[in-house]
């Protein structure tokens, strides 16, 4: 079986070709990220294999289709880049890795926070220039502050433990309500007063049209004065320029973002050497309460491991039949009636068959 990978980079590799040994399929890496240009590069391949940015569109999986494609494989958790309307109706099954490492994204989530918070930064660049000064470097407690966590599936639940071992007050939104937390002391709420009481608010949803632009100006006016903003899922969850507003204003007091929702022309790559042609992007990095990380929070060692086991495992199932449910994606995922009758996102007129 030949698996074609798009948007690898050498970690990638070396992760799979350590993973693969087990499995023995003969793999193709590419760089370029899976779009309808390089689509034609997968005719051949019994799966493909792709990452957060590749373009996986209702052309894109027609040319899969025709290709002989008849696995996607999806090394994330989050499928919103993909049109899964137009995935059924190319005849193409979808696997994901639904839980990779749930405490890597935590961390870094909690890492941000205090980075943030306690103005790593700016103390490390001064203390390197030889200044020693405190002013402006002032932070606040942990312990006893409201912290709002959106989403407590997985990664939403290490982040509510990590927080309630700060010792703080830790409300959620959720629609389903985590027993196991609401033991530890999580309080649910609707979500409203999650973002009307929390001093900070942690994005752990995935995107879908019902939290498209989460964050937005009608939110944001909804929230403490200072709130400090997080989010380590995914861009789309916030619009930028109403929080760019809201940070002029003072109504957000600070941001930190692993995630941007134009970030797959930026991300994952190095443009030290030229001009940034994402205005709104450059705007967030002339904030000195802005910190922005491209996308890591998923990657460590045990993190990296997993997806490759997860995916490689995931082919492996479908050779057999056997796709696990929690693993395969289906356009039931959306949870929309449209009128070709099926749970898609779409209506049959807009898909091409």
């Amino acid at each position: 079986m030949k698996i074609a990978f798009f948007s690898t980079k050498q970690y990638d590799r070396e992760f799979f070709d350590r993973v693969n040994k087990d499995f023995g399929y003969e793999i193709v890496f590419f760089e370029s990220r899976l779009k309808d240009r390089t689509a034609p590069l997968t005719k051949g391949f019994d799966a493909v294999c792709v990452f957060v940015n590749d373009e996986i569109n209702a052309e894109v999986l027609k040319a899969l289709n025709e290709a002989g494609v008849k696995l996607l494989l999806l090394r994330s958790a989050g499928f919103n880049n993909v049109d899964l309307c137009a995935a059924y109706y190319n005849k193409i099954r979808i696997a994901r890795v639904p839980a990779y490492s749930p405490n890597s994204v935590a961390e870094h989530a909690a890492a941000l926070m205090m980075s943030l918070n306690r103005k790593i930064v700016r103390a490390y660049n001064r203390v390197r220039d030889g200044n020693f000064s405190l002013e402006g470097l002032v932070g606040f407690e942990v312990h006893d502050k409201k912290i709002g966590i959106v989403g407590t599936g997985k990664i939403g639940v290490c982040f509510a433990k990590i927080m309630l071992g700060f010792g703080a007050e830790v409300l959620a939104y959720d629609p389903f309500v985590n027993p196991e937390l609401e033991r530890l002391g999580v309080k649910y709420l609707p979500l409203e007063e999650v973002f009307k009481m929390s001093d900070v608010i942690s994005l752990h949803v995935p995107l879908i049209p019902e939290t498209q632009h989460l964050i937005n100006e009608g939110s944001i006016k909804g929230m403490k004065k200072g709130v400090m903003i997080l989010n380590t899922s995914r861009g789309a969850l916030i619009d930028t320029s109403a929080v760019i507003n809201a940070l002029k204003s003072g109504q957000i007091g600070s941001l930190a973002l692993d995630v941007y929702e134009e970030e797959a022309n930026i991300f994952f790559k190095d443009l030290s050497g030229q001009v940034l042609q994402d205005d709104i992007f450059a705007r967030l990095l002339t904030f000195p309460n802005v910190l922005i990380t491209g996308h890591q929070g998923f990657f460590t060692d045990t993190a990296l491991l997993h997806i490759a086991q997860t995916t490689l495992s995931n082919m492996r199932d479908f050779e057999h039949g056997a796709l696990k449910p929690g693993n395969e994606v289906t356009c039931d995922r959306l949870k929309l009636k449209t009128d070709c009758g099926r749970p898609c996102g779409r209506a049959d007129k807009q898909v091409n068959p």
